[in-house]
C-alpha cells in the first residue's frame, strides 16, 4: 500500500479539492502527504531581472508570491485530518517536471493530481500538467476527479 504521496498544489479550489480527497484516502491507510506548491521562476520575467536589480527585497517578496499562504492552507487541512505531512516549494517553469523531480527526491511512492476536464480522456490529452506527469513519471500517478458547481 502506499505510504507517501506528493501533492501538487496551486491555490486554486481544485487543488484545494484534491488535497482533502488526498487527506482522505491518508486517514484511511495512514499515509503520509507532501504538499508541493511549484512556483514559476519571477527571476526569468523582464519585471522580475529588473527588480533583482533594483530591489532585492522586494524581488524577494514577489517571487515567494502565494507560496506561504497556500502551503498553510495544506497543512491547516492535514492538521484537521490528523494526517503526517511536510510541505515543498521549487521554482519551475515547468510544473509537471517539479512534481516528478520532487516525488523522486522526496521517496513518495505516489503522485495525486486532478483532472478537471469536462469528462472522457479528451481533458487528459489536451497537454495538461497532469497529463505530462502520467505519461514522463515511473512513479504511479493517482487521477482523481473533482466536481465544480457552475
Amino acid at each position: 500500500m502506499y505510504k507517501h504521496f506528493l501533492v501538487p498544489v496551486d491555490g486554486t479550489t481544485l487543488s484545494t479539492e484534491v488535497a482533502k480527497q488526498a487527506v482522505k484516502l491518508a486517514q484511511q491507510i495512514g499515509a503520509k502527504i507532501t504538499f508541493l506548491y511549484a512556483t514559476p521562476d519571477f527571476s526569468a520575467t523582464s519585471d522580475g531581472a529588473l527588480l533583482i536589480a533594483m530591489a532585492p527585497d522586494e524581488f524577494s517578496k514577489r517571487a515567494s508570491g502565494d507560496t506561504t499562504a497556500i502551503l498553510a492552507s495544506m497543512s491547516d487541512l492535514a492538521k484537521a485530518g490528523s494526517v503526517s505531512f511536510d510541505t515543498a516549494c521549487d521554482i519551475s517553469d515547468h510544473p509537471y517536471a517539479a512534481i516528478i523531480k520532487n516525488a523522486k527526491k522526496l521517496g513518495c511512492d505516489l503522485i495525486f493530481m486532478a483532472s478537471h476536464h469536462d469528462g472522457g480522456l479528451r481533458g487528459l490529452i489536451s497537454g495538461s500538467q497532469t497529463e505530462k506527469v502520467v505519461r514522463h513519471s515511473t512513479i504511479p500517478v493517482l487521477v482523481t476527479t473533482v466536481t465544480q458547481a457552475n
